[in-house]
């Protein structure tokens, strides 16, 4: 019944008289997973008929150069951008996981916070360049211009692409998780601390006293970053181009449309706008069967099933002590483990657990042996398994992970492990929880993922939808509130309450002289006339 009214859909969809086939789209991409992410857009909207255009750096690192699905034009750069580097991204994480040995202490906080400056200070001068290639390259900006493009798509952590839209002056479409500012809606969309965990914070939307105070001070630590590290090379760039006034967060705000990579089976419940469109998933699809090796390891295990393990394309290997501790645990339970590993195998390895440099994560996640799934924490990882019904073990090693895993302790389908202390007992015990089926972690993920794919469309085809709405339309201004137009003391009305409070303050002082001026006078017609 719920495929023949997915079909239904589909083909009304297809009926519409509405369309936007041919158009043309001028892309702006952030490279690693975010690009992976995009790439499936790409795909969708070239199935569509629409023409693309890819705007990309000379040392992106998974943006290819050439592709069946889209046209590339390649941007000179001197150096990669620090997230755009394997050797960065691992010292990055070393010294992260040296820093959180020290965890709960003033130094470790600040230390954390002054390690991802300094990263996030140095990747966004290196963008800031290309964003000037750009603006200096007249015959590049002549052709973008002369090209007709009918729509701007960029994920906006990639600052470059939002001023470039802004130039070109074309409608504005976010694919999009976080801003360097943070969460996404926190740019654009009411976000009271007091239920709404910030960024690195770790807290789910029930907070208590200290939680709210510490949560405050994470936003500001944020807030610091945006203003103080983040924004001023592009800054700069806006003032020279564009003129004093714009600013980058000024043109982000007035994006026509927001296609989130969250639903609320993750995100908690928040408030929103009427131009934010939640495509949660929007990646997952029903998984494959399985290589025949791999399928043969799989049926192997017999009733206990498998769990799956990986940290992800860009930090996979710990090193050799906690790889080890990781094969040790494995060796200790019953279930076989399918585990994404590149390097030397490490010691403890069990019988049970087969090393893959690649994985069909997806695949296995689908399918009925897989019993758990071992992760850092990854957005894109932690949707498939909500989509495939698999309990996670969180491994969170960086930026996001945390809290991501966080969202899944506070729905009752994950357990978190900290990677800076783990030992053998503690993560057999963990992985011995999260198969057991006397535990609720198998219950509560399907229960989510019902929830996940109760939708009258897919997050896909969502995405695309309103994608050709912006396009028909040429924009959606009717959708986009005004407080971006408005300054900071505006939007909270501050020069309101200002005016209330000084006009109570003068009410008050005239009254009181006023009463003071009369008692006096009655005192002063009181007097005996002998006096």
């Amino acid at each position: 019944m719920e495929l023949c009214v997915r079909l239904i859909v589909v083909l009304l969809l297809a009926t519409l008289p509405f369309t936007c086939s041919g158009e043309k789209v001028l892309l702006y991409p952030f490279d690693g997973s975010h690009w992976v992410n995009m790439e499936l857009m790409v795909k969708a909207l070239r199935a569509r008929g629409h023409e693309i255009t890819v705007l990309r750096s000379s040392t992106s690192w998974y943006v290819s150069e050439f592709s069946s699905y889209y046209t590339s034009i390649t941007v000179k750069q001197d150096k990669p951008q620090v997230l755009e580097s394997q050797d960065f991204m691992t010292s990055f994480l070393e010294k992260s996981l040296k820093i959180r040995r020290n965890r709960g202490s003033l130094w470790a906080f600040f230390e954390f916070y002054r390690n991802l400056f300094s990263m996030v200070r140095e990747n966004q001068q290196a963008a800031a360049e290309v964003a000037i290639s750009i603006f200096e390259n007249k015959t590049l900006l002549r052709e973008l211009e002369e090209s007709g493009f009918d729509l701007f798509l960029t994920d906006p952590v990639s600052t470059t692409g939002v001023l470039v839209a802004h130039y070109l002056q074309l409608p504005l479409v976010f694919n999009v998780r976080f801003l360097y500012s943070g969460e996404a809606h926190m740019a654009m969309a009411p976000s009271p601390l007091s239920y709404i965990p910030a960024l690195f914070s770790q807290y789910s939307d029930r907070m208590d006293f200290y939680s709210r105070l510490k949560n405050m001070i994470y936003h500001g630590m944020i807030f610091y970053m945006y203003y103080s590290v983040s924004n001023p090379p592009f800054q700069d760039i806006c003032e020279k181009y564009f003129g004093a006034d714009i600013t980058p967060m000024s043109i982000v705000r007035g994006a026509d449309l927001w296609l989130i990579r969250l639903d609320f089976t993750f995100e908690y419940p928040r408030p929103t706008m009427p131009n934010v469109v939640y495509i949660g998933g929007f990646q997952v699809k029903p998984s494959n069967p399985l290589p025949k090796e791999l399928e043969e390891f799989v049926q192997s295990s017999g009733e206990h099933g498998v769990i799956i393990m990986t940290l992800g394309t860009l930090l996979n290997d710990l090193g050799p002590e906690v790889m080890q501790v990781f094969a040790s645990a494995f060796a200790n339970i019953p279930q076989k483990v399918v585990w994404r590993f590149n390097g030397k195998a490490p010691e403890g390895l069990g019988n049970n657990t087969m090393l893959l440099k690649w994985l069909p994560q997806n695949d296995l996640l689908g399918h009925p042996k897989t019993k758990a799934f071992v992760t850092h924490g990854g957005t894109n990882g932690i949707y498939e398994a909500i989509y495939h019904s698999v309990p996670i073990l969180g491994v969170p090693l960086i930026f996001d992970q945390y809290d991501n895993i966080e969202r899944m302790k506070a729905r009752g389908v994950a357990e978190m492990l900290e990677v800076t202390a783990l030992d053998v007992d503690s993560l057999t015990r963990a992985l011995r929880n999260i198969v057991d089926p006397n535990k609720p972690y198998k219950e509560n993920m399907h229960r989510l993922s019902q929830l996940h794919q109760d939708k009258p469309m897919k997050p896909m085809d969502t995405a695309v939808f309103w994608i050709e709405y912006v396009m028909r339309h040429k924009g959606a201004a009717h959708l986009r509130t005004q407080s971006y137009q408005l300054p900071w003391y505006a939007y909270y009305s501050l020069d309101v309450m200002l005016f209330f409070i000084t006009s109570t303050v003068i009410v008050i002082g005239l009254v009181w002289l006023s009463v003071g001026s009369v008692i006096r006078y009655l005192k002063k017609i009181k007097k005996p006339k002998g006096d």
